[in-house]
């Protein structure tokens, strides 16, 4: 699987220069979010993607419209792949809203409130993660596949930190990281 982390969202910039939460709800992408999704597409032009899977923070799919549109896919969305709940960005925004907004997007696996209530420990994201893991390892495109996620996902993922806009492989046939480490 190609596995990219959004690009850079308000909640992203502001929290990072004041380390505080804005209290910025479904952070959309920056103007420099946008340019980082644009290059995204840019360098997955050559790959062999035949399906781009993502999650339904406005932020992934804003960031996958540029790689749909260039490679003619549909975006299939799925809340497995979302952020740990539990900063004001992780409020998501309805299914039936974003569906107005990506009528093109399949929104069909997804429940109209698809994200949690309360506060999501690391481990049930590492949880999460390892259940996508062995779904795509069953699947036979997990190598075709793109997945536009989020940092925490990411990490339980691969037990790597990713910057926004940055895209990194994973095998889900192989081992699972034993071990991530959480920031902030």
């Amino acid at each position: 699987m190609i596995l990219l982390r959004h690009g850079q969202s308000e909640f992203n910039l502001r929290k990072s220069a004041t380390h505080v939460d804005p209290g910025i709800e479904d952070a959309r992408l920056t103007e420099y979010g946008h340019h980082q999704a644009e290059q995204a597409a840019h360098r997955l032009a050559g790959e062999r993607i035949g399906r781009i899977v993502a999650s339904p923070y406005t932020r992934a799919l804003q960031t996958a419209e540029p790689i749909a549109r260039r490679l003619g896919l549909k975006v299939e969305i799925q809340a497995v792949v979302r952020e740990r709940f539990g900063l004001a960005c992780d409020i998501g925004t309805p299914r039936a809203t974003l569906a107005a907004a990506w009528p093109d997007h399949d929104f069909s696996e997804i429940e109209d409130i698809w994200w949690p209530s309360v506060y999501e420990p690391p481990g049930d994201v590492a949880a999460r993660a390892r259940a996508f893991r062995a779904a795509m390892a069953g699947t036979p495109d997990w190598a075709e596949t793109l997945v536009i996620s989020h940092w925490g996902f990411i990490l339980c993922m691969t037990g790597q930190s990713v910057a926004n806009g940055e895209i990194i492989r994973c095998d889900p046939t192989g081992p699972m990281p034993e071990q991530t480490i959480w920031r902030g």
